[in-house]
């Protein structure tokens, strides 16, 4: 799959069944030596959609469940 196939999807937490945001080309943490995709960052926003300074959910790749052709559907445990 190619990074930008990745852009403009729902991300969706099984668990709490509720939508975290949509992905944008820059809220990924990349591995600079192997180039894998470590981290999905999605941002928080307040209204408006303005961004808050520094606050963002970080999803590590290992959570991912499922990659659809709309979402992403993710499982983080309770403990983080």
């Amino acid at each position: 799959m190619r990074l930008s196939e990745l852009s403009g999807k729902e991300i969706v937490d099984v668990k709490k069944a509720e939508r975290l945001g949509i992905l944008g080309q820059t809220d990924l943490e990349i591995n600079e030596n192997t180039g894998q995709i470590q981290t999905l960052l999605i941002p928080s926003l307040k209204w408006f959609g303005f961004r808050k300074q520094g606050e963002e959910i970080r999803v590590p790749w290992n959570h991912i469940k499922k990659i659809g052709p709309e979402m992403i559907i993710i499982d983080i445990p309770d403990e983080e």
